[in-house]
């Protein structure tokens, strides 16, 4: 029981850690100068995501057969990791930096356990329900802060697509998560896992940083960007959330991945000079709230688990 409790705490604090480097992507993307949208996500999660393949490429070798076997929720996991990064920073391009990461990360939550409930038959907990309705009323107070600091200056019909692409990538975010957790549960290592998804997405993307990369080339800031934001973000962040998402599940990682959008504005505040309104600041409680209680050690929770957490001890023991 200790031992698994403190494997929980280790998934926790590996998931909000990637979050908080994930949070650093929107101010780090306004560092690159004419560089658009698809670029960055190409490059961020293109050459990303053959790094981190490259890193588990033993674990995916020696989990090739299992990962053969499981070819469709392969796909699926890898068609969602090339499409979130070019919905995700499209959506924080039209609709802001604090919009775009609270509306893509904000909708995470509500997205996976709809995925979880649908394919999985879980149900929704109190606890989680006091979880993410605060972390969503703060994402909701922070995007009313930005749009009012913004002092309305920007196209409402941007703002509009950008949310929808927000949504869009909040769901693609959930799924892939999902999906990392459905591998593991069949037994294969989370390297080898994550390795796969993000390799065969990253090559999806090659094309793509083909023909929007060049700006990235144009000085030594932007080239800066584009390798901070492959390194970083992705490989370090997703190396941290497929730790973590072994050991919670991927309703629970998509909440707690509610900081990013807190470090993102106030990266946004102390970096790029925006400023916050007293409900952004609100807003910023909440979320912290909600974290507590996501995190909160609760009896009896583990037996609702036990067979798949089984599942994945068993994976991370060939790892």
């Amino acid at each position: 029981m200790t031992s698994r409790t403190s494997a929980s705490f280790v998934g926790f604090a590996c998931v909000l850690t990637a979050s908080a480097l994930w949070g650093t992507t929107g101010t780090t993307a306004t560092l690159a100068s004419g560089v658009s949208p698809l670029g960055i996500g190409a490059v961020a999660m293109g050459l990303g995501g053959l790094l981190l393949a490259l890193t588990a490429l033993r674990s995916i070798v020696k989990s090739r057969a299992k990962l053969t076997v499981q070819w469709p929720m392969l796909l699926l996991g890898s068609l969602s990791v090339a499409i979130y990064p070019l919905a995700f920073y499209s959506s924080m391009h039209l609709a802001g930096v604090a919009i775009g990461t609270v509306i893509s990360i904000g909708s995470a939550p509500l997205a996976a356990s709809l995925i979880e409930r649908f394919f999985d038959g879980q149900k929704l907990t109190t606890r989680w329900l006091l979880g993410a309705a605060a972390g969503l009323g703060g994402a909701v107070l922070l995007t009313f802060s930005e749009s009012h600091g913004s002092g309305g200056a920007a196209d409402p019909t941007a703002v509009l697509y950008g949310i929808l692409l927000g949504l869009v990538s909040g769901l693609l975010y959930a799924l892939y998560s999902w999906v990392a957790r459905r591998l593991m549960q069949a037994g294969i290592p989370p390297r080898a896992a994550m390795g796969s998804i993000f390799g065969l997405g990253g090559m999806a993307l090659l094309p793509v940083l083909a023909f929007t990369g060049a700006p990235l080339l144009a000085s030594t800031t932007n080239i800066a960007v584009g390798i901070y934001m492959a390194l970083v973000p992705v490989l370090v962040a997703y190396v941290l959330f497929a730790y973590g998402l072994a050991r919670v599940s991927a309703t629970m990682a998509t909440t707690l991945s509610l900081l990013e959008p807190v470090i993102a504005a106030v990266l946004a505040v102390v970096i790029v000079g925006e400023r916050l309104p007293a409900e952004g600041w609100v807003g910023i409680g909440l979320i912290v709230g909600s974290l507590f209680i996501l995190t909160l050690p609760m009896p009896g929770r583990r037996r609702r688990t036990r067979s798949s957490d089984a599942a994945i001890d068993a994976a991370l023991s060939t790892r």
